[in-house]
């Protein structure tokens, strides 16, 4: 937990563009979420979220799984380099690779993942087309911590937009990704300062068990 005129070291994992990344490093970087970026980790040298990051003068490295014979010695390899940074979180930032057990568990309680759904709807890939396909009227984005299941750790802080007629994947994925850059920096912060933590296989926040996520409705301009 960070303190006044401290910040809490944080490791960022991503496999792409990394726009969640951006956000909170933007923000990190006034003070407000309180963390300090030590590494941005990628398991693809081409990743633009490496390239971004480096330009803003983070700490990079990347592990591909090549040359891995297997999940596991990758996951292994992966958890080893980011101890090397003692991080107290973790954050997965479009980072695209399950995460098996020798990664989940070393980083227990410490590791948050944002993804593009009202969990527990929609786990896995495509939400935005699964949500367009079975004429839901209302999508979001959802920040949970990361546990061995898939998508499946408790729920923190959940963004809602409503699904228009006119939307397509990606008008429907740009307004998700608006809230995602609200709510991810949110929950960060929440964290950092102690509010924020996993215990008894649940979310705790400010000493209270949350039985559900807290909810963020989007502003007038986020749904325009």
């Amino acid at each position: 937990m960070s303190t006044a005129g401290t910040r809490m070291p944080v490791v960022a994992l991503v496999s792409g563009r990394g726009s969640n990344l951006r956000a909170i490093a933007e923000r990190a970087r006034a003070g407000d979420p309180p963390v300090e970026i030590r590494a941005v980790i990628s398991d693809r040298e081409d990743a633009a979220g490496i390239a971004w990051a480096r330009a803003f003068g983070l700490a990079c490295a990347t592990l591909s799984p090549k040359g891995f014979p297997d999940r596991d010695r990758y996951d292994e390899a992966l958890a080893a380099l980011v101890a090397g940074f003692e991080p107290e979180l973790v954050i997965l930032a479009g980072f695209m690779r399950i995460l098996g057990p020798a990664f989940v568990d070393r980083f227990e309680g410490r590791t948050l993942n944002i993804h593009p759904s009202l969990l527990p709807l929609h786990r896995g890939l495509h939400t935005h087309r699964r949500v367009l396909e079975a004429g839901e009227r209302e999508h979001g984005a959802s920040v949970h911590f990361v546990t061995r299941e898939l998508d499946g750790g408790p729920v923190v802080i959940q963004a809602k937009v409503p699904v228009r007629d006119d939307d397509d994947e990606a008008s429907l994925a740009a307004r998700v990704l608006a809230q995602e850059h609200r709510i991810y920096p949110q929950a960060v912060a929440w964290f950092a300062t102690g509010r924020l933590r996993f215990a008894d296989g649940a979310a705790w926040l400010d000493g209270h068990r949350l039985d559900g996520p807290m909810v963020v409705e989007p502003r007038n301009e986020d749904t325009a």
